[in-house]
Order: C-alpha cells, then sequence, then structure tokens
C-alpha cells in the first residue's frame, strides 16, 4: 500500500504540506515519503522548488503514485528539531515509517529517478512502444532485450541494483529481441538511451555487473560537459579529474578547439565549460578563483587530490589541440604546479587580530609561536556570530607576545595540504608543534579564553605573570 491522496491533506503544487500537527500521521498514511525541511528566505530551497514540485508531480502520475511532502522548518520547529535539521534544505526519506537519508540529485529527473528505484522493481519489464516511450522521456535509461535469464542478464539485473548507476539510470527490459533493432541491436543485448551525444549506445563489454557499471558511469556525462547542479557529483563526489575553460563568449575558434580536444581525449579527463556570473557556474568560478576579470581561462580541479587547482599559463584565446593534449598529459605525469588562492599579505594592524592569506599562513603558524586561527567564509551566519568575539579576544591578549589570534578568509586563500570542510573552523597550532589542535570549547569570548587557559602556555604564562604582579601590587 502507498497511501492514497485526499481532499483532508494540503497540497501545493503536488507537494503535501506538512508541519509539526500532522506529521507523524502522514508518516504513517504514506509507505514512501520524501520530506523536505525548507526555509522560505533559503536560495538553495528557492532553487529546488519548481524542481521538486515537477518531480512531485510525475511521481503522483505514476502506478501507484509516490508522493513528496515538505515542512516549513521555521514554522514548525517541533519536527524540524526532531530531525536534527541545520541547514536548508534538508531532505528525509522515510519507506514504511523508516527514516533514511536522501542521497539523490535536486532535478526533477534525479528525484523522480531516486524515488522510483527506491519504491519498486530495480528494472521494469515493459512493451516495445513503452520501452521507446519511456527512453526518450528519461535523461539516463539502460533496456535490456531477451529472456530474462543468463550472464548478461544477470550482470543488467546487478547493475540496476547497484548504488551508484542504479541512482542515474532508469532501468527496462523486455523479451521482444527485436524492438532492439529500434536501439542497434541485432539480437539480444543491452542499449543506453541518453539525451546528449550519441544515443543509443549498444554494450559490447564483458557480461559482468561491474563492467556493465563501469561502461554506464563512464557515459552518463557528457563528451564536453555544461557545468551545472547535474555534474556535481561526476566531479567532486566521484573525485574524477576535471579541466575545465572558463568563458561567456560564443562562436570563438578557442572553443571549437577545446570541443574538438574533448572528442580526441574522450575518457582520459572529464571536459568542462563554465561561465562565472550567474548560479553554480558563479560558486565554481569562485572555487577555482576565475572571475569575469580574467575570461577565457583554461583550468584543470583534481577534487581526489585535496581539490588541487591548476592555471594554464598560455594565451587561451590561441589555444590548439596540441596545448590541450600536453596539458592533460602534464597532469597525468605530475609536471603541473599547483595553483593556489592568496589575497595580498594585509598590513598588520593594532588590533591584535592577525590576517592570513595563502601567501604567509604557513611562515606565521610554524613561529615560535601559540597561534589560534579562524578559518572563515564571509557569507557564512555562523562566522559572522563568531566575528566580535574573536575580535575581543585578540584585543585583550594583543600584549601577549607568544600568542596570535588570526583570521583566514577560506574563500579567498588556500594552503597545500589543507582542507576545509565547514564554517568556521577554529585551529590551534601550539608553539614548536607542526600538528595542529581543533578547538572544541565554547564559541564565545569567555569560552575562548578558558580553551587558550587550557591550552596555550603562553596564555597560562602571561595570566600567571599577571596574578603575580597584582599579588605583589597589595603587598
Amino acid at each position: 500500500m502507498f497511501g492514497v491522496a485526499n481532499a483532508e491533506d494540503t497540497w501545493e503544487d503536488g507537494v503535501l504540506v506538512l508541519g509539526d500537527s500532522n506529521f507523524d500521521e502522514a508518516i504513517a498514511k504514506y509507505d514512501y515519503l520524501l520530506v523536505e525541511f525548507y526555509a522560505p528566505w533559503c536560495g538553495h530551497c528557492k532553487k529546488l522548488t519548481p524542481e521538486y514540485a515537477a518531480a512531485a508531480q510525475k511521481l503522483a502520475a505514476l502506478d501507484p503514485p509516490r508522493y513528496l511532502a515538505k515542512v516549513d522548518a521555521t514554522e514548525h520547529k517541533e519536527v524540524a528539531e526532531r530531525h536534527d535539521v541545520k541547514g536548508f534544505p534538508t531532505l528525509v526519506f522515510y519507506n514504511q515509517g523508516t527514516k533514511s537519508e536522501y542521497t539523490g540529485g535536486r532535478t526533477e529527473d534525479t528525484i523522480v529517478s531516486w524515488i522510483t528505484k527506491k519504491t519498486g522493481p530495480p528494472s521494469t519489464e515493459v512493451d516495445c512502444a513503452t520501452m521507446e516511450t519511456k527512453t526518450s522521456e528519461d535523461k539516463l535509461a539502460l533496456s535490456y532485450f531477451g529472456e530474462s535469464a543468463g550472464a548478461l542478464w544477470d550482470a543488467f539485473f546487478g547493475a540496476a541494483k547497484d548504488p551508484v548507476i542504479g541512482e542515474k539510470y532508469s532501468f527496462y527490459h523486455t523479451a521482444d529481441v527485436a524492438c532492439g533493432e529500434k536501439y542497434g541491436l541485432s539480437a539480444s543485448g543491452v542499449a543506453l538511451s541518453r539525451r546528449f551525444d550519441d544515443s543509443p549506445l549498444q554494450y559490447s563489454g564483458d557480461q559482468t555487473t561491474e563492467a556493465l557499471v563501469n561502461w554506464g558511469t563512464s557515459s552518463s556525462v557528457p563528451i564536453l560537459i555544461t557545468f551545472s547542479d547535474d555534474y556535481v557529483e561526476p566531479i567532486f563526489q566521484a573525485g574524477n579529474p576535471a579541466i575545465i575553460l572558463f568563458t561567456e563568449e560564443t562562436g570563438q575558434a578557442y572553443q571549437e578547439t577545446f570541443a574538438q580536444a574533448a572528442k580526441d581525449l574522450n575518457g582520459e579527463i572529464l571536459f568542462v565549460t563554465s561561465g562565472v556570473t550567474e548560479g553554480i557556474q558563479s560558486r565554481l568560478g569562485e572555487f577555482v578563483g576565475v572571475s569575469k576579470d580574467n575570461l577565457p581561462s583554461l583550468n584543470l580541479i583534481d577534487p581526489s587530490n585535496n581539490m588541487a587547482k591548476f592555471v594554464w599559463s598560455g594565451d587561451v584565446t590561441s589555444l590548439t589541440g596540441d596545448d590541450v593534449k600536453q596539458y592533460v598529459a602534464d597532469f597525468k605525469d605530475g609536471k603541473l604546479k599547483q595553483h593556489l588562492k592568496s589575497a595580498p599579505i594585509p598590513e598588520p594592524t593594532d588590533d591584535g587580530l592577525t590576517v592570513l592569506v595563502g601567501l604567509n599562513h604557513d611562515e606565521v603558524i610554524s613561529s615560535d609561536k601559540d597561534v589560534l586561527v579562524k578559518y572563515y567564509a564571509p557569507w557564512c551566519g555562523h562566522c559572522k556570530s563568531l566575528a566580535p568575539h574573536w575580535a575581543t579576544v585578540a584585543e585583550e591578549t594583543k600584549d601577549i607576545e607568544d600568542l596570535v589570534i588570526a583570521k583566514f578568509d577560506a574563500t579567498e586563500n588556500e594552503v597545500a595540504g589543507l582542507e576545509i570542510r565547514g564554517y568556521p573552523t577554529l585551529k590551534f597550532y601550539p608553539k614548536g608543534s607542526s600538528e595542529a589542535k581543533d578547538f572544541d570549547g565554547e564559541r564565545e569570548t569567555e569560552g575562548i579564553k578558558q580553551w587558550l587557559a587550557n591550552n596555550s602556555e603562553a596564555y597560562k604564562a602571561a595570566r600567571s605573570d599577571a596574578g603575580a604582579a597584582g599579588q605583589s601590587d597589595e603587598l
């Protein structure tokens, strides 16, 4: 039983509206329910809204229907707290009352595919007409033609159950071998349909799940990717190196050269194009360190190597195919010098707060002093809340010669070997030690000072000296 929608429920654009009063009732009623916890002011939530609504309408049209729900976490705090919601949007999936993490994408297609996989058979048996309709509608589909037996069938069904490729693709099968002729097959086999590049493709590899999964994974991205939300996972989460052409022009010779190189080097590295001024492309540009002022720019990133970044130093407008091939070859041979972002070293101030940048970070933390660093992002709300406390501690301790209170804008600066996973991140570098210690105290003025009193020898010594001086004065 999947549950049946009725007029008593509240719906917006096909999405079930939940709150503190009806949440548990809905979880009990609907066997399968994906719930979005959102905030009305959240930009990512606003971007998800039309995709979520479109997915809800498509899922509701299935037989049996599936449903999506949403909760305004700013209004319904009790249920949000129960789910430990700390960011927006947070998506949680309920399978017959059991809660699990949503691991799918945030587009209509990826939401529908993920829910369908979680609530139905790994592969759907269809007739030939339905096969044609489904594979033309879906972004990615794998189709099997033949009897439901044998090594290839086992490999296909295994791929359909694979946790990674199973969420990327829709899977369909039919005993109608002749239907496979429409997909370029002359006998029983597997075909791949996609909305980009050449399609359909015919599988000719080993009849194993691993081989079929690898083929499907490599075929799931275009030869030349236009960067969008859909390709965050195959690049960043999967850890695949990518060569990126940042440009906002059209019809230029260097763009044609790059596109041809993508074909020539297909399978060696991901090829990506991106702008820098809108949406997720602007965030990619900011992350890599490319702005509109230095377009066009050819860059390479390696997520598997601590997000290492490289910049091609030549004139992109004169780019040749050999240039691209050599750049990729040099990367694979480890010959490229990593590019690290850094703001200029600032002039010192008298407020006690040291500003670290990429160029002076290692020098300061390896100095013969205790160093406490706040790694932050200017847009981070928690960082903004911490800032006045951090400034107060810096001001009150500025006369302690062997103690440095510092801040490091991790969106503008990078250091080799340093990976910051969240903001703010607070690290303490003790005098004479190369190992950083995570700050785990209270993040307000007195809490920071208390943590220093327990961990910084320079701070302890200064307090001891101050106490001794106070006793002498009384005498």
